[in-house]
């Protein structure tokens, strides 16, 4: 029989670095906080173009201002963080946009930061997560996706959802890249949310439909879902429990893709 302790110990990252893009808010705020102060990761760099560059919490907590839909926010973040090996890297940057067909212009704004700028910061970074990788312990890299790349959404949300999509094909042929192709241990994985009220999340409002409305017509499991649910699903992929996981997408939506 596992031990409590043992399996505490799953989800201890202790000694451990972590990057989270987006994660002055919302899901990657949950993110942050589960990392920093609930499995004890050593440091944690929060990266949004919305933040300010600090260090609190005894410098474990790194915030780094940064536009990951440039090259240049790309080579910032590295720059801060320079040799430092990386033990987990949560792509969680994203902007949506919702408008009709006949119009609908955004297009480049949603692929530049969600598709490419996760590309991006991911090549950056491979080398930081080389230093960190066993093959008892590999590096994790995982994307925060949508159950809209699985299943669309019924908004007029086509460039999100068309770039959720790809952000799930691209960490299938990243896993497989660094797996079979340049055996590396860095395994790369996809959670994918439903829905959970954030402020990106709230512009569904627009269409009429409440939190209340979402919940009651998508949501088997009768409530919104929260950022410390995503939070725990990285977790499990950046712990112990997943070392022989790649190439997956996990989603987290109250049972919506379940529905009949």
């Amino acid at each position: 029989m596992t031990s409590t302790a043992s399996t505490t110990s799953s989800f201890n990252f202790d000694g451990k670095t972590i990057v989270v893009t987006g994660g002055n808010r919302g899901i990657g705020a949950g993110v942050v906080d589960a990392f920093l102060r609930r499995h004890g990761a050593s440091r944690v760099y929060s990266v949004s173009r919305s933040t300010r560059d600090s260090s609190e919490e005894n410098g474990r907590l790194i915030g780094v201002s940064a536009d990951l839909s440039t090259e240049a926010g790309v080579g910032r973040v590295k720059s801060v963080i320079g040799a430092t090996p990386v033990h987990v890297l949560v792509h969680n940057s994203g902007t949506s946009w919702g408008e009709a067909f006949e119009t609908h212009e955004g297009w480049a704004k949603t692929f530049e930061l969600n598709v490419f700028g996760t590309f991006r910061l991911t090549r950056a970074l491979l080398n930081n997560l080389k230093a960190a990788s066993t093959p008892n312990d590999p590096g994790r890299i995982i994307i925060i996706g949508s159950i809209a790349g699985i299943q669309p959404q019924k908004y007029p949300t086509f460039s999100y959802d068309a770039s959720k999509a790809a952000l799930h094909h691209l960490a299938r042929k990243l896993a497989d890249e660094f797996a079979s192709k340049r055996a590396l241990d860095i395994t790369v994985n996809v959670v994918a949310p439903g829905y959970v009220p954030t402020k990106m999340s709230n512009q569904l409002s627009k269409y009429g439909e409440s939190q209340d409305d979402i919940v009651k017509s998508s949501v088997p499991l009768r409530r919104a879902g929260r950022p410390s649910d995503v939070a725990g699903a990285c977790a499990f992929l950046a712990s112990d429990a997943a070392s022989w996981i790649t190439g997956i997408v996990l989603p987290v939506d109250g049972g919506f893709l379940a529905k009949l």
